[in-house]
């Protein structure tokens, strides 16, 4: 089903991101493969001050950013209950401002616990009926499969890319400038990204589920 091209035009991926004051970028989702160990040694400050940001992406353009920080603006953990907010009080509204009947889209998303929670779930469900694709849901997404989300393979990278160039000093000029530079992303590369999003679906059922081929690790 997911490898469908009509269906891939509605999906909908979203995922939170850490981006760090020191410019430190978690690379929790980069794998090296070699016959030997590189002996690779990365440091980071073991208290940087970070903004938590959630995104989702489709073909028509980026949705988002959203910032999960409490009263004084301090990044908060992504909780269930932060979680059903963000989607009562954000997603909701802005797919609707663009227009989207949501009973068309596909809402992808990780098995993180925060977003499988019975809460979380129910008003997924509620807001996407049948068409929530996740852990325990209509259609099982894999555990640790960065390579087959598009807010992974893509999203972060580039931003994080964009973001540091300026070596941003403060939280408040990092979140204006992730703004910025989502607000300039142009729908024609985020069309893109979800029809490659399609040829690494194909491209993983072929495989039988094993690691994607380098060739596909372009957008």
């Amino acid at each position: 089903m997911l490898n469908d091209d009509s269906v891939i035009s509605t999906v909908r991926t979203a995922n939170e991101a850490h981006f760090h004051l020191s410019g430190y970028v978690n690379k929790q989702n980069y794998r090296y493969w070699a016959p030997e160990n590189p002996q690779e040694l990365c440091q980071r400050p073991v208290h940087s001050e970070r903004l938590t940001v959630w995104c989702g992406i489709a073909s028509f353009g980026v949705l988002g950013p959203y910032f999960f920080e409490g009263n004084k603006g301090a990044a908060v953990t992504v909780t269930s209950e932060c979680y059903v907010a963000m989607l009562h009080n954000f997603c909701e509204p802005a797919l609707r401002h663009h227009g989207i009947d949501l009973s068309s889209v596909w809402c992808q998303q990780d098995g993180a616990t925060a977003h499988t929670t019975r809460a979380s779930m129910s008003i997924l469900r509620e807001m996407f009926p049948q068409h929530v694709i996740s852990r325990g849901c209509n259609v099982p997404w894999p555990a640790r499969s960065p390579d087959l989300s598009s807010c992974d393979y893509f999203l972060w990278g580039y931003l994080k890319s964009r973001v540091f160039i300026s070596k941003p000093r403060s939280i408040a000029e990092i979140k204006h400038s992730i703004k910025v530079e989502i607000a300039v992303i142009p729908e024609q590369m985020t069309r893109r990204v979800m029809e490659n999003l399609g040829v690494r679906l194909k491209q993983c059922l072929r495989n039988g589920g094993r690691h994607l081929s380098d060739i596909l690790f372009t957008t």
